[in-house]
């Protein structure tokens, strides 16, 4: 999908939605009770600017800058008042909206692989465990499943949370929840084109869930 589709299908979609998809994605946001602002920050602009027009859609400002002078790494920061870092997203359970910002949670803290023909897995990964339960619920509630929320090493940060998308479930979670990310969005569209296919990875897996290998040119994106 061109940039332009989906700027035209967010050009449509209900404020309710957009919100609830800006509620998930400052998951991996930051505030600043000072000037009242949030940030949400990526090395991808591109993705910044999907959040800057939906932010605009729904009549709020935001701006983008560099962070440090010689940092690939960009800032988005708006002042729009909906938005909460201590969203409790319960409502959200069963709903449309409830996809949406699962959407946005995986858009700022999901992953899968970069390389298209590497094991697929569909990953979360945050250091607040009640968010990711709730990540968890609201996929049940769409018939979704997931695997066990799990630290993958104590040693290294015993606070960090993961768990993965059952490997039966990969291809409705890619068409239920997808992605908004413009380049996240690329390659899961890419995978359900593989995954349409006799050969996809689906069925024999289905009660497995689809963990990466550490291949070599597959990192979790």
């Amino acid at each position: 999908m061109t940039p332009q589709r989906l700027h035209a299908e967010l050009l449509v979609t209900s404020a309710s939605r957009l919100q609830a998809y800006l509620q998930g994605a400052l998951k991996d946001a930051t505030m600043s009770a000072l000037h009242r602002t949030h940030r949400y920050g990526q090395s991808d602009k591109s993705w910044l600017e999907t959040l800057e027009l939906m932010l605009g859609v729904l009549g709020h400002r935001s701006w983008i800058y560099r962070e440090g002078r010689d940092r690939n790494f960009w800032i988005l920061e708006t002042s729009a008042r909906f938005l909460t870092v201590s969203f409790d997203p319960t409502h959200l359970v069963g709903t449309r909206e409830g996809l949406d910002y699962v959407r946005g949670y995986f858009d700022a803290d999901g992953g899968l692989p970069r390389n298209p023909t590497a094991r697929l897995y569909l990953q979360f990964g945050q250091k607040d465990r009640a968010s990711l339960e709730m990540v968890t619920k609201i996929l049940s509630s769409w018939d979704i499943a997931s695997g066990r929320i799990h630290n993958p090493s104590a040693a290294a940060d015993p606070d960090y949370w993961r768990f993965f998308i059952r490997a039966g479930s990969h291809e409705r979670f890619m068409t239920l929840v997808g992605s908004w990310h413009p380049t996240k969005r690329v390659l899961v569209e890419t995978r359900m084109k593989i995954e349409s296919t006799p050969y996809g990875d689906v069925g024999a897996n289905v009660n497995k869930v689809a963990v990466p290998e550490g291949a070599a040119g597959s990192p979790p994106f």
